[in-house]
């Protein structure tokens, strides 16, 4: 019997963690109606359901001072696709105190579930695709200075 995706969270953490999408299903969950711009495909416009990824990376527990700023700043994660596709954003983008952009971990799209494959990543802020991470394996938080 094939092993359910999962996404490992690893990096600046108390302890790595690995995530499936039944899993991330169990946190609360947000809707969006995106459309962005696939260079291979043109136009998409799509729903997708799934936990913040703020949220989530609050949950596995960051060695990230959430009291104070600035230093939050030097923060960036990585997120890996199945087909190698990787990602960086920022800390601030996803921080309350700053972008706060609602990027998700959807767990379905279009209402049919992400089990099989993995989790995507969904930047709805984005007017091109390009960090619509499908089938996500791993996300990395760290400082820039490491």
């Amino acid at each position: 019997m094939r092993r359910p995706a999962a996404v490992r969270f690893h990096g600046r953490l108390d302890e790595p963690v690995e995530l499936t999408v039944a899993q991330l299903r169990d946190l609360p969950a947000h809707q969006v109606q995106v459309s962005f711009d696939c260079l291979t495909e043109g136009e998409q416009r799509h729903g997708f359901e799934g936990p913040k990824l703020w949220d989530v990376l609050r949950a596995a527990r960051p060695q990230v001072d959430l009291t104070g700023r600035k230093q939050r700043l030097g923060f960036v994660l990585t997120v890996k696709g199945a087909d190698g596709h990787h990602v960086v954003l920022s800390w601030a983008e996803i921080d309350p105190d700053f972008g706060g952009h609602q990027v998700l971990l959807a767990t379905s799209v279009d209402g049919a579930p992400l089990d099989a494959t993995g989790p995507q990543l969904v930047v709805p802020s984005d007017h091109c695709g390009a960090r619509y991470v499908s089938g996500i394996t791993e996300v990395w938080v760290g400082r820039v200075d490491n």
